[in-house]
């Protein structure tokens, strides 16, 4: 479900929708909102299958980099350089200790990588494949890593520009392996993705 604030001068504000995210995050548990492009998105909470996913790249992340952790807690992110706006990656990984006492809306400075995971829903195109790529890309974070359960691939975007989003992103189906590039700088071998695209 998509609700389109109007892009006229009385477009929503972000300070508006912070407030309408944090008493809807309180009525009802089974959704969370995100403000991109000037819409607010209602990404439903996951099922199983993307859990085990999240749980799944928290190992790998934490065996090839002690240092990092990846955050799957649904930390906010200001992905505003561009336009403004407010983003809940699936998972957001980041030097230990990272998001101590910056809220839930951090800014993206210091953030290393985002994921999402695709889910079945009819807006997963839109959000995952095109607007969040955009507004990753133009908050500047290295790496945006793309598990598309729908298509069983996996993609990573790299090299952030503005007004571009990311100027190389690498496709891999399941099973292969996968290099994050730097400032990552690890390899996801993904056959065990393949247990999970339920």
């Amino acid at each position: 479900m998509t609700v389109t604030a109007e892009r006229t001068s009385s477009q929503l504000s972000v300070d508006v929708f912070e407030r309408i995210a944090e008493f809807a995050a309180r009525e009802d548990e089974t959704v969370r909102f995100e403000f991109i492009d000037g819409r607010i998105e209602v990404k439903k909470v996951t099922n199983g299958s993307h859990g085990e996913i999240a749980m799944w790249l928290v190992f790998q992340c934490k065996h090839a980099r002690p240092d990092l952790t990846l955050n799957t807690t649904g930390q906010g992110l200001k992905v505003e350089t561009y336009r403004n706006g407010r983003a809940r990656p699936d998972a957001v990984l980041a030097p230990v200790g990272h998001f101590s006492g910056q809220g839930d809306w951090a800014e993206p400075d210091g953030v290393l990588m985002v994921v999402e995971i695709a889910s079945y829903d009819s807006d997963a195109h839109r959000r995952d494949r095109i607007q969040k790529p955009l507004a990753y890309g133009e908050a500047g974070i290295p790496v945006y890593l793309l598990i598309d359960r729908d298509r069983s691939r996996v993609v990573v975007h790299s090299e952030p520009g503005a007004r571009v989003g990311y100027h190389h992103t690498y496709v891999a189906e399941l099973g292969e392996k996968v290099t994050l590039p730097a400032p990552v700088g690890f390899e996801l071998d993904t056959e065990d993705l393949k247990g999970y695209m339920d």
